[in-house]
């Protein structure tokens, strides 16, 4: 989406609409990571797990704080779409990064765990890596289609990647010994990320069809983008119930953008800076972000889970207990 504000307007009105796509930003970013809390929070109860079923939403539906977390995803994208009106691509999406911040600030407080110092720095790390890549790189320009050869390689590509994590994600690493709780998390999130990602793109493609009116239901994009959707949902409801929040988390806040500018690239024709210094910055901002995944990956929030504390979350008052509430 092209926003209304050049990065080179200064005066007094480009500086408060700046101020107002920041501020709009770190509320999506506040909402997407209470829907992640949320969801975890109502997927850590549910039954089975050993296989992806459907039925895991089924029984997510019915639970209180599960829907709250999608509300509250909803309103997160609302305010990013908000904010990408008032302020440039380049400006929102880096900010959305914070989202790891919040999720922390959220496992600092209702955590079964301590988040130990060099949790905040890993988090901090990955959150700045992926902002201040985006921020470099800057994607801009492309074209609104891509070429039907394009989508079909995007597709292939994406899904196919997406079920390689999966079938990792289920799949014993020892004979007879299922996954650790951590490792599916982790490997659900990425597929989860990998599948937005290639949703964002669905999107674009889908958002150039809006002056069509009832027309747009003759192209592909609306129904790629239930079914994709849908798939990425049930993938991400796994990921939440499989194991600790702190595993799953990076796999949607870095993998989904990563992806989804990746596509830009390759089927839209975005531009990346590539400038000396810019790629420098890039490869530095990088380097943060896996620093940062593999001290998060060795965190006592991802390893040494006990079956009792691996949702990660303590459990809720038991007013707000979803089990209670589901009746």
């Amino acid at each position: 989406m092209q926003a209304g504000v050049g990065h080179g307007k200064v005066n007094g009105t480009g500086i408060a609409l700046m101020v107002k796509a920041v501020m709009l930003a770190l509320a999506a970013s506040f909402c997407t990571a209470t829907s992640s809390v949320c969801q975890r929070l109502g997927a850590a109860t549910a039954p089975g797990g050993e296989r992806l079923s459907p039925k895991l939403l089924l029984y997510l539906v019915r639970q209180p704080i599960w829907v709250a977390g999608i509300a509250s995803m909803i309103l997160g994208f609302v305010f990013q779409v908000a904010a990408l009106h008032y302020g440039d691509l380049a400006l929102v999406q880096p900010i959305l990064a914070t989202e790891l911040l919040f999720v922390f600030a959220y496992m600092a407080i209702i955590g079964t765990r301590q988040v130990a110092r060099h949790d905040w720095l890993a988090a901090a790390a990955m959150a700045a890596g992926l902002g201040v890549f985006l921020f470099t790189a800057s994607p801009s320009g492309g074209h609104l289609h891509a070429q039907a050869a394009s989508w079909w390689f995007a597709g292939i590509s994406a899904i196919g990647l997406a079920v390689v994590a999966t079938v990792i994600a289920f799949t014993p690493m020892r004979r007879g010994s299922p996954p650790s709780p951590a490792r599916k998390a982790a490997t659900l999130g990425v597929a989860t990320g990998i599948s937005w990602g290639f949703v964002a793109a669905v999107i674009k493609e889908l958002s150039s069809h809006t002056n069509a009116g009832l027309g747009i239901f003759l192209t592909w994009s609306p129904y790629a983008l239930v079914g994709v959707g849908a798939a990425s949902m049930l993938l991400s409801a796994h990921a939440f119930q499989a194991g600790p929040l702190a595993a799953s988390q990076p796999g949607f806040t870095i993998v989904d953008p990563l992806v989804a500018s990746l596509l830009g690239v390759f089927i839209f024709e975005e531009h990346l800076q590539l400038a000396p210094l810019a790629v420098l910055v890039e490869a530095a901002a990088l380097g943060a972000l896996v620093a940062g995944v593999v001290a998060i990956s060795r965190s006592q929030l991802v390893q040494g889970q006990t079956h009792e504390d691996e949702a990660g979350l303590r459990p809720m008052p038991a007013a707000l207990d979803v089990r209670d509430a589901a009746g």
